[in-house]
């Protein structure tokens, strides 16, 4: 590493310097002279070539220098060999010229090294000069140095094209480490050690044409595969530079953008925390909500709007709710009016707005649909990942009221926008589960936004047939369930209709979700296991403990929790859940040890509460 931190110029010095020494070396020889005679000539070229790169580096106003570094360094220990081999043969005493024995043998080798070197730096000024060189694209040969690795050669080529030469070849290269990243790890791994990343992100910062910035953005998606290297991009301070393309680019570099977003999110938690800071949600979300609630020509008057001007008018909105009389036939009408009016804002911002994204109006506009359902789905999937697992995120994309943006796309989209809108809205009810604040200020009851969102999961829920968007859903309501008033009995019995699915795994997820209804940690449990119980929940969950491991388990747990709350009543069939308690205490509780004193709990207070039930079991004193 300290060599590496050396100046290009002095690490070129020193091997003009042994080239030097050599010459004089080969004056004084004495023996072999016509093959230190050759040496003198292979190291003149080696001199000569030495001298141009020096020139170069120089006056060049950007340099890739670690091909230079790496054949650099080869050279100068060829020279060091030279160097050796020639001062053997200058006059000595006979003892010496015995003890130093110079063979023909030697100087074969040597010969071999030194054109190998000559043709290291051919090649490393065909590339960093291609128009000397004679060569006006791309340099594909191979460097000796590089012979038995050839994917090197083509990278240094590459990145050095990337970084230094014209738009066209540019845009080549970027496109060739895009390909050579998407084929193997080993070859990611080869371009961001040799300095790939930085010339990737100068191209796409440099906006000088969308075929560049694409292909810089695909080359650095595809090498963001794992933690390291996605950390290397934002090490060289990647994040500001992919926020500020995505916030203004034209329709295809920011879909390409904002799939870079989410593969980078997905892998790096202080990526995440780093595209936070630089509130990457804005663009996003705008993005996002872009024509997405219909446009009304008659809304451009509003004029020039911000997301902040977006915030206040949504709190406006929640203050006028608050304050007038709600009656039942206005509620869709008064959600309707909400939607138009953040939509109107949202595409005067989108448009008009602030500087971003205005250079790009017309063009936006007038793009095919197609790519306007790209860019949606590629900005949903890059929500998903920002908000997986943070609460800051969360908390981001609520503030900028993109929960009622993903409910209107769950409610109006297909395929995998309303899968990524959905995941997104699972995320953040997840993370609103863990953190009070945010479920208070998220998912207030009196909220368009939450109620627009709960709809649309209790909606996917009942009338959807699709397991892949039923699960999610449901997830997302037992992440609310903390939210939920105990007169909204309905909720609760749409999950115990799920108890009954023939998907095992939806059936599960539902008693998952009505634990969290039951559990203590919930204010309501008392009420919410009661209401759970009349819906008829026992029989249906009697059957999950017959299914395998995993449902098992969580019926188990929710049965537990509906006799610690179920009072004296008789709908809970006592002496059936009694007996399923015991054969549970026996076969399930080996592999899940931590729920003993659960189980122990429920029997206890079942024989404590019911009298027609008996136990041959300890029972369990608190």
């Amino acid at each position: 590493m300290a060599s590496e931190e050396r100046r290009i110029d002095d690490e070129l010095s020193y091997p003009i310097l042994l080239s030097e020494r050599v010459r004089t070396a080969v004056d004084e020889a004495k023996s072999f002279k016509l093959e230190c005679s050759e040496v003198g000539k292979q190291v003149d070229r080696l001199s000569q070539n030495l001298r141009t790169v020096v020139r170069f580096a120089t006056s060049a106003p950007v340099l890739y220098e670690r091909p230079i570094r790496c054949i650099v360094a080869e050279v100068s220990k060829n020279l060091e060999r030279a160097l050796t081999l020639v001062r053997k043969c200058k006059r000595r005493s006979v003892l010496r010229r015995v003890v130093t024995i110079t063979r023909a043998t030697d100087f074969r080798k040597l010969f071999n090294f030194l054109e190998s070197s000559v043709g290291d730096m051919k090649w490393l000024l065909s590339i960093l000069d291609p128009d000397t060189a004679g060569n006006n694209g791309i340099e594909l040969s191979l460097a000796p140095i590089a012979s038995n690795d050839p994917i090197l050669s083509w990278v240094w080529s590459f990145i050095a094209t990337v970084q230094m030469g014209q738009l066209p070849f540019r845009i080549e290269a970027a496109n060739e480490l895009a390909s050579l990243a998407d084929d193997n790890d080993r070859n990611k791994k080869i371009i961001v050690d040799e300095g790939g990343v930085s010339p990737l992100l100068k191209l796409l910062k440099e906006g000088s044409s969308p075929d560049a910035q694409i292909a810089a953005a695909t080359a650095l998606y595809n090498l963001a595969c794992d933690q390291e290297k996605v950390r290397t991009i934002v090490n060289e301070v990647g994040v500001p530079i992919i926020v500020q393309v995505l916030g203004d680019s034209p329709m295809r570099v920011q879909r390409r953008v904002a799939t870079l977003v989410a593969r980078m999110a997905e892998h790096d938690s202080i990526a995440q925390e780093d595209f936070a800071r630089e509130n990457v949600i804005r663009p996003l979300v705008t993005l996002l909500s872009f024509e997405t609630f219909g446009e009304d020509q008659n809304n451009h008057q509003l004029g020039k709007q911000s997301i902040h001007s977006l915030i206040q008018i949504s709190k406006e909105m929640e203050k006028s709710t608050l304050a007038k009389p709600k009656p039942s036939s206005s509620s869709s009408s008064r959600d309707c009016n909400y939607s138009n009016t953040y939509s109107s804002s949202s595409y005067s911002y989108y448009s008009e707005g602030s500087s971003r994204g205005g250079h790009y109006r017309k063009e936006r506009e007038n793009e095919k649909p197609h790519v306007k359902l790209q860019l949606k789905v590629s900005c949903a999937a890059a929500l998903w990942m920002l908000a997986r697992g943070s609460v800051l995120n969360s908390r981001k994309i609520t503030e900028t009221k993109g929960l009622l943006c993903l409910a209107k796309l769950v409610e109006k989209e297909q395929g995998e926008l309303q899968y990524n809108c959905l995941m997104t809205i699972m995320e953040i009810s997840a993370a609103a589960e863990s953190n009070a604040d945010l479920r208070r200020a998220a998912f207030k009851t009196n909220s368009p936004a939450a109620k627009a969102v709960v709809d649309q999961l209790l909606r996917l829920i009942k009338e959807v047939d699709s397991p892949t968007l039923q699960i999610p859903a449901i997830k997302s309501i037992g992440s609310l369930a903390r939210t939920f008033p105990a007169r909204e009995t309905w909720v609760i019995g749409l999950l115990v209709t799920q108890l009954s699915h023939k998907d095992l795994d939806m059936a599960t997820e539902a008693a998952i979700s009505l634990g969290k209804f039951a559990c203590p940690d919930n204010f309501l449990c008392m009420e919410h296991s009661k209401t759970i119980i009349e819906f008829n929940a026992i029989l249906p969950l009697m059957k999950l403990l017959r299914g395998n491991e995993h449902s098992q388990l969580h019926g188990l747990v929710l049965l537990c929790y509906l006799a610690l709350h179920s009072g004296n009543t008789n709908s809970l069939e006592p002496t059936r859940v009694l007996t399923a308690l015991e054969g549970a205490d026996r076969s399930a509780l080996p592999q899940h040890p931590e729920l003993r004193e659960l189980v122990s709990k429920a029997i206890y207070h079942l024989n404590l509460y019911h009298t027609g039930g008996h136990s041959q079991m300890l029972t369990f004193v608190p």
